[in-house]
Parts: structure tokens; C-alpha cells; sequence
């Protein structure tokens, strides 16, 4: 059993799904059985979701009882209704897509290496500062070069 309860949590922690909250669970059904796991975020989430629809629970007591805020109750709800079972599964956090390195700073760094083969990223980083006003971490050059390479372009 214990070799279960592992993987489970493994497979959970592989998929994002894992609570990291989840000894905040107190919900009644939660504390019987192993149906209920509070370590599975998707299924703590509809189900709190659930019991405030579908059992009149009050939105407070329902959050508390989940190990989530009021705020989030809402947040999760707005989720469920715009992209249902979807909704409930995290999302990745920070920047969508690279909102420094725009095409025009990354033509820029290429322009540049193609200049000046011997040139490398925390010089390029200075020079996008100079050129551009934006503070970019000579990693994410690197990244972005990288990514482009393997594209092919």
C-alpha cells in the first residue's frame, strides 16, 4: 500500500496535479476512505466546487474546508465555468512567451554575433541594454539562441 500511496504522489507531482496544501483539507469526506485524496489538487478543487453548488455549502465554509481562500474559491470557479474539468488544472506560472527578447532585439543579437563571431552573451546583454533600454539576463540570450538553433533559423 505504501508502494501505492508513492506513486500515486509521483504521478501527481509528474503531472502538476499535486496539492502541496493538502493537509489543509478538512473536508468530512476527505478524512474517510481513499476515495477522496487531498493530495490530488483537481479533485479537491470540484469537489469544493461542488458542495457549495450542489449541497448549498457557504462559499466560506467550503474554502476553509479545501485549504483555500475565499478569493480563490472564486478564481476556481471562474476557471470551471470557462474551460470545465480543463479549468482546474494549474497553470504555468510567469511570462506567457518572450516579452524581452521580442524578434527585433533577437535580429538585433544575431546582427550582432554575425558581426562579431567572439562576441557572447553578457556582451550581447549590454549591448540590447544600450540599444534597446531592456535589462536581459545573458542566460535567457543564450536560451533564446539556442531555442532558435534548434528550430533551425
Amino acid at each position: 500500500m505504501v508502494n501505492d500511496e508513492q506513486s500515486k504522489e509521483a504521478a501527481l507531482r509528474a503531472s502538476g496535479t499535486f496539492n502541496p496544501r493538502a493537509e489543509r483539507v478538512t473536508d468530512a469526506l476527505f478524512m474517510q476512505g481513499d476515495f477522496f485524496d487531498p493530495r490530488d489538487l483537481v479533485q479537491v478543487k470540484y469537489e469544493m466546487l461542488r458542495r457549495v453548488r450542489e449541497d448549498g455549502m457557504q462559499v466560506a465554509q467550503a474554502a476553509a474546508a479545501f485549504g483555500f481562500s475565499r478569493v480563490a474559491f472564486y478564481e476556481i470557479q471562474r476557471a470551471w465555468q470557462r474551460e470545465g474539468v480543463g479549468g482546474l488544472l494549474p497553470r504555468p506560472r510567469g511570462p506567457r512567451h518572450a516579452h524581452k527578447l521580442t524578434e527585433e532585439v533577437m535580429d538585433f543579437v544575431r546582427a550582432a554575433q554575425a558581426q562579431d563571431a567572439a562576441l557572447r552573451a553578457p556582451g550581447l546583454a549590454e549591448q540590447v541594454h544600450e540599444r534597446f533600454g531592456v535589462d536581459v539576463h545573458p542566460r535567457s540570450i543564450e536560451r533564446a539562441l539556442a531555442r532558435k538553433a534548434k528550430k533551425g533559423l
